[in-house]
C-alpha cells in the first residue's frame, strides 16, 4: 500500500513538473509586460504543495526557480531584467530567481496543511492559490531590492521613490492579476485533485 502511494506521488510530481516546464518554455507560463512578466507558473507549484505537501511544493518551486534563472541567460525565453541582473552578478541573480520560488513552494505546503485543520479543503485550496502568487511576488521583490537595491540599474528604476511605493507601482496590476488567476485556478484544480485522492 505504501509503495502504491509513493508511486502515485512520484507520478503526480512528474506530471506537474512536465506541466511547469511546458508553461515555462512556451507562452502559456508568462505574459510579458515591460520589464516584468505576469507568471502563471506559480499554479503548478501551489497544486504540488496541496497534493504532495511541503516537500512536493519545494521541489516544484525549485523547478520554477531554475527555469526562471535560465531565462537570465536566454534558455527558454529571455527575461530583460534577469539578463541585466545576471550581467551585474550571476550568483546573486541565481539567488534572487531561485530561492524565492523554493521558499514559496515549501511554505505553501504548510499553509495548505494549516488551513486544512481549521477549514474545509475547498477554502484551503483557494487560500493556497492566493498565497502562491502573493508570496512569490513578495519574496521575488524583496530579494530584488535587498540583493540589487544599491546597483545603478535598480536606482534608476526606483528613481528616488519610497521603496514601498516603488514595489507597489512596479508590480501593480501584474501582481493583482497573478493573484486572481492563481486563486481561481488553484482552488478549482486543487479541490478536484484532493477529492480524487491524488
Amino acid at each position: 500500500m505504501k509503495k502504491t502511494i509513493n508511486t502515485k506521488k512520484m507520478v503526480l510530481l512528474g506530471l506537474l513538473t512536465a506541466v511547469l516546464l511546458l508553461m515555462a518554455y512556451t507562452p502559456l507560463g508568462y505574459l510579458n509586460i515591460g520589464p516584468l512578466a505576469i507568471t502563471f507558473n506559480v499554479i503548478p507549484v501551489a497544486i504540488a504543495a496541496i497534493t504532495l505537501g511541503p516537500v512536493g511544493g519545494a521541489a516544484m518551486g525549485a523547478v520554477f526557480g531554475l527555469t526562471s534563472f535560465l531565462q537570465c541567460i536566454g534558455v527558454g525565453g529571455t527575461s530583460t531584467m534577469g539578463a541585466i541582473l545576471f550581467e551585474i552578478n550571476p550568483f546573486l541573480a541565481f539567488v534572487q530567481r531561485f530561492i524565492p520560488r523554493l521558499l514559496d513552494g515549501l511554505l505553501l505546503g504548510f499553509i495548505f496543511k494549516g488551513f486544512k485543520k481549521v477549514t474545509n479543503t475547498h477554502i484551503s485550496c483557494f487560500v493556497t492559490g492566493f498565497c502562491s502568487a502573493f508570496l512569490n511576488t513578495l519574496f521575488f521583490m524583496t530579494a530584488l531590492v535587498v540583493l540589487f537595491g544599491n546597483t545603478e540599474y535598480m536606482q534608476n528604476l526606483i528613481g528616488g521613490k519610497n521603496i514601498i511605493i516603488f514595489i507597489c507601482s512596479f508590480v501593480g496590476i501584474n501582481a493583482v492579476f497573478e493573484m486572481i488567476a492563481s486563486t481561481i485556478i488553484t482552488g478549482a484544480v486543487g479541490t478536484a485533485l484532493y477529492k480524487a485522492k491524488l
